[in-house]
């Protein structure tokens, strides 16, 4: 995680007890991961955030994935995606593998429940819009081109202010800042492209304190229930650790360039089991005088690349929009399109904006994949033929 955090009122030695001003004892609450042995924090609340009063099933649409068959290269044109509801039930699983689910949401409605996956980590990527993630921990404000990080097993209901379209990626592992951006005590270093600072927690207001009947949509790995519960989740007077989530907007990433065309881990954003994430952001091209602006013709041997395009001119493919995703599959080379290398030179930066992840297991198709695919893209390398 950025940082040590703590807000709000904490005792001064954990597990001891912690009393309101009427004598009261409040609930202590240790939020842990991989057991005992990794990051965790330690939340209190007004009353115990056991208390279920009942437990019901949850009829969850199952996903269906077939393989990438036959393997090419794919482009799904999301934008076309219209299933819009809240950020729970708007979803629309795209691609997935064994380690990570990828989906978009256009949400448009609140949510009037809470929701629990601890089946592991989540990132929200904020293509736009704005609004607030409300958690335990406090409320969490997002706006366009934020990365939401999202612990597992966190408690949460996603409330858009506007419109807004949402990139998901559900991760069956913890979602990290990659190691080699940080010294041996944690800290970022001085090559990393973000500091502390550009790191945002959530921000804990006063502690809810009604009691009534609460719905919380609970999954973990295809095991699904709604919990009814007596305590408003969100009736922690305080907590400090490591375990919280935060946003991370793209805008403040600063790019990693140099005198040639630097590869996709020049711009590593975070790191989770079977797959890197990174980030394309406005930067300068390259200095050598005979530099070739645009990526290179590359065999991904050994991963799956997926790309989601959010703004500006995405100058190395044809045909692409915001909102596209493109799926370069390992196997199947890639590199710019006919007449981009020629049409790149000179060029001094780019405005583009798109989020990457590489995945190390190969990553299936969801039905709503193969609806939403442009089904000729893998033939957008041919070049025009020659007229006579």
């Amino acid at each position: 995680m950025p940082a040590y955090q703590r807000q709000g009122s904490v005792p001064p030695k954990r597990h001891i007890q912690f009393r309101d001003a009427h004598g009261s004892l409040y609930a202590e609450e240790l939020f842990s991961t991989k057991g005992f042995e990794s990051v965790y924090s330690l939340l209190y609340h007004l009353r115990p955030p056991t208390a279920t009063l009942e437990v019901r099933d949850w009829k969850r649409p199952r996903i269906h994935f077939d393989l990438n068959q036959p393997l090419r290269n794919r482009h799904l044109l999301t934008q076309n995606s219209h299933n819009e509801n809240d950020a729970i039930e708007g979803r629309v699983a795209l691609l997935g593998n064994a380690d990570i689910t990828i989906s978009v949401a256009d949400v448009t409605k609140p949510m009037e429940y809470f929701y629990r996956n601890v089946g592991g980590d989540e990132m929200l990527f904020v293509h736009r819009g704005a609004g607030v993630l409300e958690t335990p921990f406090g409320d969490l404000a997002y706006r366009a081109h934020d990365y939401l990080i999202i612990p597992c097993g966190t408690t949460y209901r996603f409330q858009p202010a506007s419109p807004t379209r949402v990139l998901v990626h559900e991760s069956t592992g913890m979602i990290t800042i990659p190691k080699k951006y940080r010294n041996e005590f944690g800290q970022l270093d001085e090559q990393a492209p973000y500091y502390e600072r550009d790191f945002r927690a959530p921000l804990l207001g006063p502690p809810k304190e009604e009691t009534g009947e609460y719905e919380v949509h609970v999954t973990n790995s295809g095991r699904d229930a709604i919990y009814i519960v007596q305590n408003h989740p969100c009736d922690v007077v305080g907590w400090d650790g490591y375990c919280y989530p935060y946003a991370f907007n793209v805008d403040e990433f600063a790019p990693i360039t140099g005198k040639l065309h630097q590869p996709p881990p020049a711009h590593a954003t975070f790191e989770a089991p079977g797959a890197a994430f990174c980030a394309f952001v406005p930067r300068l091209f390259d200095y050598h005088p005979l530099a070739i602006p645009v990526p290179y013709n590359h065999s991904s041997v050994d991963c799956d690349e997926v790309i989601y395009y959010v703004s500006g001119n995405f100058m190395s493919r044809r045909g692409i929009g915001e909102g596209s995703i493109t799926l370069h599959a390992a196997g199947a080379p890639h590199g710019p399109q006919p007449g981009a290398v020629e049409e790149s030179l000179g060029k001094k930066s780019t405005d583009e904006v798109a989020v990457m992840v590489d995945t190390f297991q190969p990553l299936m198709l969801a039905d709503a994949a193969f609806d939403l695919e442009d089904k000729d893209y893998y033939r957008s390398w041919v070049a025009e033929p020659v007229k006579a």
